[in-house]
């Protein structure tokens, strides 16, 4: 039985054993009538949990039995109301809560639950972030994991949906997902949800479905758990400048909503504390202590144990990879990201332009692998759209000369693994990368 449906059948005893009070206290006003109404629901309460037992469990529980013996007790006390005899209101409480004292006992030593986690990725690649959630989830007998990617859409100029993005295909084989609209969220209720996108409808570049929002998905599960996407640098949780700059990453929807929030260390929790008591009042401060957790983030689980040769590296890799005399070049991972760009706009287009003629100059011993962020072109086509028919240019002149690797797969640990440094903006993946003890450095445009 799924640990829901306990907690629905638990529920619904208490509920019972509340009316069994109301009916005792009709009993002794005289008001029969309305005591045989509320036995009828008693009843059907009761028939209604033995149905969901008997099609969770399978017939001949001793959960059902006890509460076909319960609803004859009901049906007993209903025609004694009704022949006028005298009832016996404390022994009528009495056997009633007997009966449901047996049916909790066999609730909860012979019916086992098993909970249904449900994982709502958006971009294959950011799975990192729930990865090593979803597979302790999936190693547990007691657990069924579901990855469920779900679709999203790029923001037009007015705000409005664009194109819409689903990402099913790009994940890896390993991970079996299932179609967005092939799962009935109401009729399921999964036990706990995942999430990785907090923003719901204050994204202005892209956004989720509606339906996935995290104030919506709340209405679907017992727990509602969030885990960014993203790692970032630690901080001073009393360095007011830099916990400012990470207020509004504390304030989105999707952390405001959630039951559990999930971040990368005991110090970003207390940042997250602190930013959302700050706006909430000192009075809730411990509501959100119990809520954000810093038990660390999955991305570093999965970047810890990288390995190149984990990786099916495509043939045109190799190709620029291998040295003519033989060896192997330096790759160098240069990653460009959203900010950079809309933060210094045309000089930072000039500095990309600059960092490949110098990389080019340098193809016979180094190899560029150069990975933007997936959601350059949603966001300059959005924020900075005079700026995006240049930046298209660079990308397909850069992947025309074919001297460098151009990576826009969903796949950034094979980035990772394959690099042997790091060259390019400051963002969370160069968090990730010093994990892997290789060397980062960092570029900065030229204004």
């Amino acid at each position: 039985m799924r640990l829901y449906q306990k907690k629905q059948c638990l529920e619904t005893i208490t509920l019972l054993g509340e009316a069994h009070g109301e009916i005792a206290g009709l009993i002794k006003e005289k008001k029969f009538g309305n005591a045989q109404k509320l036995l009828e629901k008693c009843q059907q309460s009761a028939i209604c949990m033995g149905t969901l037992v008997e099609t969770a469990e399978g017939e001949g529980t001793r959960v059902v039995r006890y509460l076909e013996e319960y609803c004859e007790l009901v049906y007993q006390l209903y025609v004694e109301l009704s022949s006028g005899a005298l009832v016996d209101v404390a022994q009528l409480k009495k056997k009633l809560q007997k009966q449901l004292i047996k049916t909790v006992d066999s609730l909860i030593q012979d019916i086992t639950t098993e909970q249904e986690a449900v994982f709502l990725p958006y971009k294959a690649s950011m799975w990192d972030s729930l990865e090593s959630v979803w597979r302790a989830a999936a190693e547990d007998p007691c657990c069924t994991a579901l990855v469920i990617p779900i679709p999203y859409y790029d923001r037009n100029l007015d705000g409005s949906f664009g194109e819409m993005h689903y990402e099913a295909d790009l994940f890896p084989d390993s991970v079996p997902v299932i179609p967005y609209n092939a799962y009935d969220f109401e009729a399921c209720h999964p036990d706990i949800i995942f999430i990785h996108n907090p923003y719901d409808d204050k994204n202005y570049v892209t956004s989720v479905s509606p339906f996935f929002y995290s104030e919506n998905l709340k209405k679907y599960t017992d727990e509602l758990v969030y885990i960014p996407y993203f790692v970032q640098d630690e901080i001073d949780p009393f360095d007011e400048a830099a916990v400012q700059a990470m207020e509004h990453f504390c304030t989105a929807p999707g952390v405001v909503n959630a039951d559990h929030v999930v971040v990368q260390s005991e110090a970003m929790r207390q940042v997250y504390v602190n930013v959302l008591t700050k706006y909430t009042g000192e009075y809730l401060r411990s509501y959100w202590e119990k809520k954000v957790l810093g038990l660390g983030s999955p991305k570093f689980d999965r970047v810890r144990g990288l390995r190149g040769e984990d990786f099916p590296i495509p043939d045109y890799w190799k190709t620029l990879i291998q040295k003519e005399a033989g060896g192997r070049k330096k790759v160098i991972f240069y990653n460009t990201t959203v900010s950079a760009i809309l933060q210094s706009g045309e000089a930072m287009l000039d500095k990309i332009e600059r960092v490949l003629c110098m990389f080019r100059e340098e193809s016979g011993e180094v190899v560029l692998l150069w990975r933007p962020h997936p959601l350059m072109e949603a966001t300059l086509a959005s924020m900075r759209p005079h700026l995006l028919e240049r930046y298209r240019r660079i990308v397909e002149e850069y992947k025309a000369a074919g001297w460098g690797i151009y990576d826009d797969s969903a796949d950034l640990d094979r980035a990772i693994a394959v690099s042997d440094g790091y060259y390019g903006d400051m963002s969370s993946v160069v968090w990730l990368y010093r994990e892997t003890g290789k060397p980062v450095m960092i570029q900065i445009a030229e204004y």
